[in-house]
């Protein structure tokens, strides 16, 4: 699928409904784009464009309600321990360096006095009489961007930083060999004759290209950039250190609406944070008026429910490529008539179902490649059905390429029905899952890992790990999943992390030593627990009276209803056989009513249309109101 200029922004727009709230939070940073007087209250072909009308009377309520504007120097001295910023800070920010940056927003800015942010895409600036960029709704010429002299002049007057939005990394470049158009700053480029791009090619482009940037600013402002916001919030730290290398100590994404900047942070701490993070931004989109953008400030996000549905790739592919675009192309759009806000989507083949991964989806020198097919299906749900992807990968179930390697390091189960499992306790383990994570970061897009269900310990595999107590084995399996994360978040910052876990050691707590999983301690680990409420699967003999068991133990739990996702059955894998749609019906309304907020379910048979499309949306979309027009 190509995707235009700024279809991506839309994905970052997902980031609103899951992060936590800015309650503690001492830095508000908004984005604009367009702002204009001839922006429709709703429904304007601009999506990104704020009316001038609106944008006046959120700097009119901003200030009515204790909000204090402040600048990038003064949010560089936060961060680096020179000083703090005022309670209820706010940041104003201008991507894309459009003409009405000038000509609508800079007067309001000298009437306020409020500092601001512009971040142009030098190219543009220069844009070539004859050239034109898609953009939104029309192309866009050299009379709709910025000048070299404006830009000057905002920035002479004290009031505005110029920042760099890259001069050339405004689009996509093919990130697949199914020709999706993704993000040029963190796309390795696919081309049929050579593969995918170095590794060294990649940062030798995203150098040059903000050094041409910086160079351009330099040279007509008169003062570096100091400040990379990325365009279409696509980043990973490598690309951050490249642009703090050429003074760009600031950067930015769109991933959330609040963060804190100043929290006293020391040494190396702080070091990390200022070079590695990008800060957060609101999106103003679909031209917010004041009650619109008072009644998002105010809202608590961490009060959203999650609705996550897992899907197994291992259904979407075939050998046959017309077959495989067809799959894709019934996935997506029955995802998107679900309306769920997350999907959880396998990235390793398991086709033999004993729960460990025979090859994965995606570039990789550990494992055999079934196809490079995990940043295909995760792009097209991120921009077309509008939901959160979730890479769901094992932690300890693989089989590795080198047979000899993997006899090595393979657990010798003592029970039946095992899943194949590495030794945690050996490092080579951890150095080659650490490589794999990092494979898939840099060859896909996705947004947060789901850890799968084959990270357990029986009480007699590998007894001297963690000494043979039970609370350090459980920790211990944390750890690890914890360095896996770290591993992949070089190339896909700030990951959301989910982690399966079983029902049994919710229900006996005793029973952490033989699976060497807790809640209490996956509570504290990950942003979510997926606890698999699967009475089916446990063979209680009256389900709903088992979930209401499960689901009291949870609320007992200290953030246990915030930080737990119920995972239901949709499959009684014992006959096996569909579960009624009515089943998956009542238990998430039952579960509602105890006071879980966060449900999904496994398995999606999306080609046999099971659940139904029906069932799935009543119990699993995340709309206020799901329903289908009739």
């Amino acid at each position: 699928m190509i995707v235009s200029t700024r279809a991506w922004i839309a994905a970052a727009l997902l980031a609103l409904l899951s992060v936590l709230p800015p309650a503690h939070a001492s830095l508000l940073v908004l984005s604009y784009h367009d702002v204009r007087d001839d922006v429709a209250p709703k429904g304007d072909p601009d999506p990104y464009a704020v009316s001038t009308t609106n944008f006046a009377q959120h700097l009119d309520w901003l200030r009515a309600h204790g909000y204090q504007a402040v600048s990038v120097q003064q949010v560089i001295d936060a961060r680096a321990g020179r000083g703090t910023l005022p309670n209820k800070a706010v940041l104003l920010t201008f991507d894309d360096g459009l003409r009405s940056v000038y000509t609508h927003v800079f007067p309001l800015l000298r009437a306020y006095n409020w500092p601001a942010l512009v971040a142009p895409v030098t190219s543009w600036v220069e844009l070539p009489a004859d050239q034109a960029v898609p953009y939104g709704p029309r192309d866009f010429t050299t009379g709709d961007f910025l000048t070299w002299a404006q830009l000057r002049e905002m920035h002479d007057s004290g009031l505005v930083e110029i920042g760099s939005h890259s001069h050339d990394l405004h689009r996509g470049l093919p990130g697949n060999p199914f020709g999706n158009q993704t993000p040029a700053a963190v796309t390795r480029i696919w081309s049929e004759g050579s593969g995918y791009e170095r590794e060294a090619a990649w940062r030798a482009r995203i150098e040059a290209d903000l050094q041409a940037s910086r160079a351009l600013i330099e040279r007509n402002i008169g003062q570096a950039p100091r400040v990379i916001v990325w365009p279409y919030a696509a980043y990973n730290d490598v690309a951050n250190g490249i642009a703090t290398a050429l003074g760009m100590d600031l950067s930015f994404d769109l991933e959330g609406r609040a963060q804190a900047t100043d929290l006293g942070l020391q040494g190396e701490d702080r070091a990390d944070q200022a070079s590695l993070a990008s800060l957060a931004r609101l999106l103003m989109h679909r031209n917010p008026d004041v009650r619109d953008l008072a009644g998002e400030l105010r809202r608590d996000l961490s009060l959203d429910g999650m609705r996550a549905i897992q899907v197994d790739l291992d259904y979407v592919y075939d050998a046959d490529p017309a077959q495989l675009a067809r799959n894709v192309d019934v996935l997506v759009q029955r995802i998107q008539d679900i309306g769920p806000s997350h999907v959880w989507l396998q990235a390793f083949a398991d086709p033999d179902g004993d729960g460990a991964a025979e090859a994965v989806y995606f570039p990789s020198r550990h494992m055999p490649v079934r196809a490079d097919l995990f940043n295909r299906v995760a792009w097209q749900l991120r921009t077309r059905a509008q939901v959160r992807v979730y890479a769901w990968m094992p932690v300890l179930g693989f089989k590795l390429a080198d047979a000899n390697l993997q006899r090595e390091l393979q657990i010798e189960a003592t029970g039946e029905n095992e899943i194949p499992r590495l030794d945690p306790g050996d490092p080579r383990t951890l150095d080659i899952v650490s490589d794999i994570y990092a494979e898939l970061a840099a060859n896909s897009h996705f947004d947060g890992l789901l850890f799968h269900d084959d990270a357990y310990l029986r009480d007699d595999e590998i007894p001297g790990y963690g000494g043979g107590v039970p609370a350090a084995r459980t920790q211990g399996l944390i750890d690890f999943t914890m360095a896996l994360k770290t591993a992949a978040q070089r190339w896909r910052p700030k990951l959301m992390t989910a982690r399966n876990l079983f029902a049994r050691p919710v229900l006996e707590p005793a029973s952490e030593a033989w699976f060497a999983q807790r809640l209490e301690p996956f509570l504290a680990a990950y942003d979510t627990t997926a606890l698999m409420a699967m009475p089916h699967m446990e063979q209680a003999d009256d389900p709903q009276a088992w979930l209401r068991t499960l689901a009291a133990a949870v609320r007992a739990t200290p953030d246990g209803v915030e930080r737990t996702l119920f995972e239901l059955q949709t499959v009684d894998w014992r006959v096996p056989a569909p579960l009624p749609g009515d089943t998956l019906r009542a238990q998430s309304r039952m579960l509602q009513a105890a006071g879980i907020r966060h449900l999904g379910y496994y398995p999606d048979d999306f080609i046999g249309n099971q659940p139904t499309l029906e069932d799935a949306r009543d119990a699993m979309s995340a709309r206020a109101f799901p329903y289908l027009e009739r």
